[in-house]
């Protein structure tokens, strides 16, 4: 945990302590917005500003770098050298949620149990390496009102820190070879990446082609999600991702793409998933939300990710309820699940009365799986004329069948006459 005005407690300045930061900008050349900066952010001062803050307060760089928690690999190699010596001067403590009393779940199906509280209670009572999978789409910290009334509006490192605490919980529980995916905003991604790294064996980022915000000025159009897939080990136990059906016009099912030559070797049951996802569509048709005044998950998002990263009987996990979505798409793939819920599970509960809706909606999308063209494209592209697998293959056998002898196979003819 990076604790609050490090950097001036590193550099002996009050943070709040208006004049003393003054002083600081004076004596160093640098302005105290760039200074608040450095201490708002857990920040590095770099080049000669670094050089400036070493010459004027006589705090070393390694100092400096240990109280902002900034550990290079140089760092890391003097902590991990003298490790003995580093635990004989304190232990670090743990920061855990003790369970109040043991929680009970308040829905059970033949599959699944979902628990209403906190997710680090919930999990305290799972034993280790006992999940094939687990699942997290926490808060974002948008300061959005959530019916639990959870804060989400941290302070940055305090958002990052409580993230820690419940991956390390869900890192815990995982099975060997076991997925662990990580759905969130591509800022708190990229420095979560950094605590699973030192615990996890990175497979993929996948970027989900979704618009999440307005354009915000300044800054380029925020149009994706991340995705972090990782693995407990070496390699994961299970991958079996479905192949897509390649891209055509939606009005006359035409090529979207120029494949040439290479028409006669695309694979009749679809195109190999890449780590950019584009056809996974937000859930705002009334048809498709299962709770009102929240955004919520796309079935067909977590039919693709059980369906790559586990088996039928696994055991998945999400500790963000949410509407429901990854525990509807385990029940209907037939995998065990656990979940839990901090706020209201009326809409969660609510949704299993519709799981045979739910299976037709999941059933529609799978149909246009592990299929280069659908059985309606198909249709389609034959009724057009439109080269399919089986036209362009006919015709390579139909050339190969009809191309003349060669040279070097005449004599043999005439040997065998």
């Amino acid at each position: 945990m990076k604790r609050q005005n490090a950097f001036f407690e590193a550099l002996g300045v009050d943070a709040t302590n208006s004049k003393e930061v003054t002083r600081l900008a004076v004596i160093s050349g640098i302005s105290v917005k760039k200074l608040r900066y450095y201490n708002e952010h857990h920040l590095m001062p770099s080049g000669t500003e670094l050089e400036k803050i070493i010459e004027t307060t006589n705090v070393t760089k390694l100092k400096l770098m240990l109280k902002l928690g900034c550990v290079d690999h140089n760092v890391a190699g003097m902590l991990s050298e003298h490790a003995d010596e580093i635990i004989t001067l304190f232990e670090k403590e743990k920061k855990q949620t003790k369970a109040k009393k043991r929680l009970q779940p308040v829905f059970e199906t033949n599959l699944g149990k979902l628990y209403h509280g906190n997710c680090i209670e919930v999990l305290m009572q799972m034993p280790s390496n006992s999940v094939d999978m687990v699942f997290a789409d926490p808060p974002f910290n948008l300061n959005k009102l959530y019916p639990s009334n959870i804060n989400d509006d941290l302070k940055a490192e305090q958002y990052l820190d409580w993230c820690e605490d419940w991956i390390d919980e869900c890192v815990r529980v995982l099975k060997f070879g076991g997925a662990f995916l990580l759905w969130n905003l591509p800022k708190w991604n990229s420095a979560l990446s950094n605590f699973l790294n030192d615990r996890l064996t990175f497979r993929h980022w996948i970027a989900t082609d979704i618009k999440y915000r307005l354009p915000i000025k300044g800054r380029l159009y925020p149009a994706h999600y991340s995705l972090l897939y990782y693995i407990n080990g070496d390699k994961p136990k299970t991958f079996h991702p479905d192949r897509l059906p390649m891209q055509v016009c939606p009005k006359c099912s035409g090529d979207l793409k120029d494949y040439g030559g290479y028409k006669a070797k695309m694979n009749p049951a679809g195109v190999n998933m890449s780590d950019i996802w584009i056809d996974i569509p937000p859930v705002r048709h009334n048809k498709y939300k299962r709770r009102e005044g929240a955004n919520e998950l796309s079935l067909k998002l977590l039919d693709r990710i059980v369906e790559m990263s586990t088996d039928e009987g696994d055991i998945v996990f999400d500790p963000f309820g949410g509407s429901g979505t990854t525990y509807m798409a385990s029940e209907l793939k037939k995998r065990k699940w656990i979940g839990c819920e901090i706020g209201p599970v009326d809409d969660i509960v609510n949704r299993f009365d519709h799981i045979n809706e739910e299976r037709e909606i999941l059933n529609n999308y799978r149909d246009n799986l592990n299929s280069l063209f659908p059985k309606q494209i198909l249709k389609k592209r034959e009724k057009e004329g439109l080269w399919t697998c089986e036209s362009v293959r006919s015709k390579a056998a139909l050339k190969m069948s009809t191309t003349t002898y060669t040279e070097n196979s005449i004599p043999q003819l005439a040997k065998t006459k």
